[in-house]
């Protein structure tokens, strides 16, 4: 008989979280597959379990480590993969190796547990469904943009990671990109300093030096609110003094203050503005 990978969630920092059902299974597991062996054996360490033999599985060398596992659980053996806190594959290693394993018709069981996106959401006081979670934000800012700006339009709460130092850069692009909407800043989830920030898109916000690590952002749907028009947008454009900006930098800046419009379409509304000149 083929074996079973087991996706278990693990605490995200409190371990009154640890489920008996994931313990069992890190118990019994031959292999353990972990995202960072040395804070998986910290985890196994407090919570009583010996683990048999630990394996790393990280994004750099998952795709390299798939055809091991599979030939593992062809022959019967039992595999469970973690990741350094919360539920794998959700931002973590483990997509392809889940993939891989369907696609070979071996089982895979989740594990569910503790989960930053959703821990977030239960406590923002934001509306939680529908909503989007959308891992990381690219490191790149023009790469950040046209991913947000996907989900101008759409009625839907975003959740995202974010790193401590880029918190107040990544508020204000999507300011920019999103408009006014209610925010909150979940940090430190289930442990001693747990917090939540709450505030709003545009308004001042400064990082508080002691928001360490990984912040969870998530941000509400946009306010049911008539789209402006092109009366509105025309307005706003005169209002911009710096004439001298490329027309689409423009038409960005503009897009942040009307709502309803792409940057496309108030980028063409602009060049048809210059040929009327």
């Amino acid at each position: 008989m083929c074996g079973t990978l087991w996706v278990v969630a693990t605490p995200l920092g409190n371990l009154g979280d640890f489920s008996p059902r994931a313990r069992q299974v890190l118990e019994e597991a031959e292999v353990i597959l972990a995202e960072d062996t040395r804070r998986a054996g910290q985890l196994l360490h407090l919570v009583g379990i010996a683990p048999k033999r630990l394996v790393s599985l990280h994004e750099h060398n998952e795709t390299g480590r798939i055809a091991d596992v599979l030939d593992w659980l062809r022959d019967g053996r039992r595999v469970a993969v973690v990741s350094d806190a919360g539920t794998p594959l959700i931002a973590d290693p483990g997509y392809r190796l889940v993939a891989a394993c369907r696609a070979q018709g071996l089982p895979v069981v989740p594990v569910p547990g503790p989960c930053a996106p959703i821990a977030a959401l239960m406590a923002s006081g934001l509306p939680p469904y529908p909503f989007v979670f959308l891992g990381f934000l690219p490191r790149k800012s023009g790469d950040a943009r046209e991913l947000l700006h996907g989900y101008t339009q759409i009625q839907a709460t975003l959740v995202f990671f974010e790193r401590k130092n880029r918190v107040p850069e990544s508020l204000a692009l999507a300011h920019q990109v999103l408009g006014e909407r209610e925010f909150c800043l979940a940090r430190e989830l289930t442990k001693k300093h747990e917090q939540f920030i709450s505030g709003r898109l545009g308004q001042p916000f400064e990082c508080d030096d002691e928001l360490l690590g990984e912040v969870t952002v998530v941000i509400g749907p946009p306010h049911d609110v008539p789209s402006s028009t092109r009366e509105d947008v025309l307005a706003v454009i005169s209002t911009m003094k710096d004439r001298d900006q490329k027309p689409r930098d423009v038409a960005r800046c503009v897009q942040a203050r009307v709502r309803g419009w792409s940057v496309k379409q108030i980028y063409e509304l602009l060049q048809l503005g210059s040929r009327a000149d």
